[in-house]
């Protein structure tokens, strides 16, 4: 090839690099001042207002809490006697056992005097057999119910909460989960302050709660974590919680709610059949479907985002779970994209067509792909002898700039909005953790994508994956 034309090529992709870059350092700069507004905006809202008149009204909307438990018998009796400590009146607790292999389901019976009840179910209904249906013979206990079914996946045990569900509002969260004794209000108050729009999900912050201190199912002490995998989980949590999903909010094209803490119209959930039980992505592929739902029946609705800090949950403290969880999510995020691919700058769903998706697309699944091919790339052009070392330094440099600033504003807005971390010692961490970060967690981050993506490609069999839990720590 002439080195004229080939200089050339060199010139376009050096071009496309820089503006790759530039677009997504707008996007990233447009997205912190926007979920800066969402966060201002929602903390003088909701300065005013009472939320213990929601607890105490007799007209306050009903809400089953569907927890699925796989294999959960070291935290199970804990995290239930969160969910049942909550302080809203009208909310059932309904527990999935999910074909445990474990003492899951004895520990619940063991715990709180459960017995088998009689229930009709609906034949018709697409979910796994279930064993049975148990409620307490303790009147203390009245608002759970476990439900013992064959393993089917956490989708299809969601499925069966949802069905067996009479109440209004459905909330899905994972069992390890703590919640805030106030988050129920929270979720209410998000369902009923619009007027103009229905609002057809809320969804909500997930903190991280490795380290803290549990006593009788409530959040005693907040610690950060002790270990270093949790710390850096937790940097991106905030990242992407209090300013990603924050700023999709603030524009009302939010495309998630994340599994853990997820509650649901009822109503429409049915309406779009539940969760899709062929994807490991169900709780981002549900908010696709529900949103195209009423977006194809012309009926106007949102989807509310709740800033303050009601869920914590324990993160992986292993790199092999950390990818095992990863590259699920990374499987769930393209079948989802896959699924609702005619939604790509379709101008016919507006901002989720043109803005959203297209996000998800090039930033959420394109880019761990565009990073790793670029890293044999750099190895390629630099035995060529064609690396060009000013412009590759210059980048380099902007981007892990950047990168560490955007997250070092992230902790910092963290800190001025919510304050959970009030010591300076654990401020420093954090941004040491910001530092680093490009170089150690983003990079298994990244694999984990990679890893994801080419099992979901080449098809390459992998189910949902388990987590093992080490339990919370208790006072003393």
């Amino acid at each position: 090839m002439d080195n004229g034309i080939f200089n050339i090529i060199l010139e376009y992709v050096n071009i496309v690099f820089l503006v790759f870059t530039v677009v997504l350092f707008s996007l990233f700069i447009f997205m912190g001042y926007l979920s800066a507004r969402n966060s201002l905006h929602y903390m003088n809202k909701n300065s005013f207002g009472d939320l213990s008149k929601i607890m105490a009204s007799p007209l306050a909307p009903s809400i089953t809490i569907i927890a699925p438990a796989y294999n959960e018998g070291m935290t199970i009796v804990e995290n239930i006697r969160s969910l049942l400590s909550l302080q809203y009146v009208n909310y059932e607790v309904m527990v999935v056992n999910d074909g445990s292999k474990d003492d899951t389901l004895q520990k619940m019976i063991d715990a709180y005097e459960m017995e088998l009840i009689e229930q009709e179910i609906d034949p018709n209904w697409m979910s796994k057999p279930i064993r049975g249906i148990y409620k307490s013979k303790q009147r203390a206990f009245a608002k759970l119910t476990v439900i013992d079914k064959e393993n089917g996946g956490k989708s299809d045990a969601l499925n069966t909460g949802i069905q067996l569900s009479k109440n209004q509002y459905v909330g899905c969260i994972d069992v390890d989960c703590l919640l805030l004794p106030d988050a129920l209000l929270h979720v209410v108050k998000s369902f009923y302050q619009r007027t103009q729009k229905k609002v057809i999900a809320v969804g909500g912050v997930i903190r991280v709660a490795n380290s803290c201190i549990i006593e009788g199912g409530r959040l005693q002490e907040i610690r950060l974590p002790s270990n270093w995998l949790a710390r850096f989980q937790l940097l991106e949590y905030t990242r992407s919680f209090l300013l990603g999903r924050m700023a999709w909010g603030r524009i009302d094209s939010l495309l998630i709610i994340s599994g853990a803490f997820g509650f649901f119209d009822r109503e429409i959930a049915l309406a779009v059949g539940g969760y899709d039980t062929n994807t490991v992505g169900e709780d981002m592929e549900i908010v696709f479907r529900m949103r195209r739902y009423m977006h194809d029946r012309k009926e106007p609705y949102t989807v509310e985002y709740i800033p303050d800090p009601l869920c914590w949950t324990e993160v992986p403290e292993s790199i092999k779970i950390l990818v095992n969880q990863r590259d699920r999510w990374s499987r769930g995020n393209l079948e989802t994209l896959k699924t609702h691919r005619d939604m790509f700058f379709n101008p016919k769903y507006g901002r989720l067509g043109m803005l959203s998706y297209p996000y998800w697309f090039f930033y959420e699944w394109l880019a761990p792909l565009l990073e790793f091919v670029g890293y044999f790339t750099i190895i390629l052009f630099y035995f060529l002898g064609i690396l060009n070392w000013d412009f590759f330094i210059a980048l380099t440099c902007a981007v892990f700039t950047f990168s560490i600033m955007f997250s070092i504003y992230a902790i910092l807005w963290d800190v001025y909005s919510y304050n959970q971390y009030k010591k300076t010692k654990d401020i420093l961490i954090l941004v040491f953790c910001a530092l680093i970060e490009p170089f150690t967690f983003h990079l298994i981050v990244v694999w984990a994508a990679i890893r994801g993506n080419y099992k979901k490609l080449f098809k390459i069999k992998s189910g949902w994956g388990t987590i093992t839990r080490k339990g919370f720590s208790k006072a003393t």
